[in-house]
Parts: structure tokens; sequence; C-alpha cells
């Protein structure tokens, strides 16, 4: 399935879970949040990030911007040529041991992507949290998303607690445990990709960013 919203390509780049967004195929979810010290900004995120070009050449649409106030928006662009529009959603951010990650439940997520309950949970939780490390160095944000098949190995070796629901083309893990659980996994076990997604501040405002994104998109509009 490919996914050609902004508004996608922008929740990509913040998960770095590409597979999550792409009809949810691989997912890992968790039961709650990542400690008790969670924060609702890092100041260091201000600004307006785009994806890293460097390395490809090629252009890629999608955008988010942390205000002044330090809400966090993503720029959404219904089609090609539509005006940009913010959605607000609510970030969390957690720092422990030199480590940084950033902590968001399904609810939160509900203006931005359509997301079915857990699989295989029953009762439903009433929410369920994603987790994603970072490296803020500067102008660089590095995004790490979780590795559903080594969380999966986690719970088959019993280290972890939790359940696996896996078909032939889909693979959705369930992490049980409490607040300090999962700060422990964390701490003790690999469960980030190893390979970020890399974006890069913009040094242009939001005003100057859609004008030049429609102005592109212009001239590839056949």
């Amino acid at each position: 399935m490919q996914i050609r919203t902004m508004k996608h390509h922008a929740t990509r780049l913040l998960f770095a879970a590409t597979a999550l967004l792409l009809g949810g195929c691989v997912e890992t979810r968790f039961e709650a949040p990542l400690g008790d010290n969670i924060e609702s900004c890092d100041v260091g995120w201000k600004g307006l990030w785009l994806a890293d070009e460097g390395k490809t050449g090629e252009s890629t649409d999608g955008a988010f911007y942390v205000d002044h106030e330090c809400r966090f928006h993503v720029l959404d662009q219904t089609e090609p040529g539509a005006p940009l529009k913010p959605i607000h959603v609510p970030l969390n951010f957690v720092h422990d041991g030199g480590n940084d990650y950033i902590v968001v439940s399904d609810v939160q997520l509900k203006g931005l992507v359509k997301l079915s309950a857990p699989h295989a949970i029953e009762p439903a939780p009433e929410k369920s949290f994603f987790f994603a490390r970072y490296r803020l160095r500067g102008d660089t944000l590095d995004l790490h998303d979780v590795d559903a098949e080594r969380v999966a190995k986690l719970i088959l070796d019993a280290k972890i607690e939790g359940t696996i629901d896996k078909t032939a083309t889909e693979l959705h893990v369930y992490v049980r445990g409490n607040r300090q659980q999962m700060l422990e996994i964390v701490r003790k076990h690999a469960i980030f990709n190893d390979k970020p997604t890399r974006l890069k501040r913009s040094e242009q405002s939001v005003e100057a960013y859609e004008k030049t994104l429609l102005a592109r998109q212009r001239k590839e509009t056949p």
C-alpha cells in the first residue's frame, strides 16, 4: 500500500516506523508509558524539521514543527497543491541514563492516523503506547523506532512479558508491564533499530516552507 499524503510521510518520519503506517502490518505497542519522569517538552525540538535528503538526494514531502510554546505539529497536506494544515500531537519525552525517548499513546494519535485496538488483546486496553529513541545534536535529529522482531524474540525467550500475533505478512507485538518495568526493558535490552531516520532543522519559517513546497509541486504536476 502506498501512502501519498504528507501527513503520513511526516508521521512515518516521527516514529521511523514505515510499516506501522502502511496498514499497521508491523508494530510494537506497550502497556504502560516509559517510567514516571515524563516531560511534555524538549526545547531542543523547537523549529521546523524536514527529512534529511543528503544520502538519497530525493525530495521527500513531510515535515513537522515545534512552536515557541513547545507544541508539536504535523504539517498535513491532504493532496499535492493543497495548503498545509498543522495537526497538534501531544508528545512526551523521557530522559534516562544518557538516552532520550519519545512516548505517545494511540489515543493521542487519533487525530492523525486510524489505529485499531492492539491485536489479540482481550479486553482491549483504553490506550497503549509507542516508544522511540532519539538523539539530538544541534540541528540534526536521529529517530530510532522499535524493532518488532527483536521484541518478539525477547517475549519468546521469556525475558519480557507480552503477546505476539504473527501471520505471513503481519507482526503485532504487545509488551505487558507497568511504568517501571517499561523503563527496565529499555535499560536492559536493545529494542530499537540501529539505523535511524534522520531529520534536519530548517532555517525556513513554516510559511516559507509551504510556499517552496507548493511551487515545487506545481512544477511536478503534469
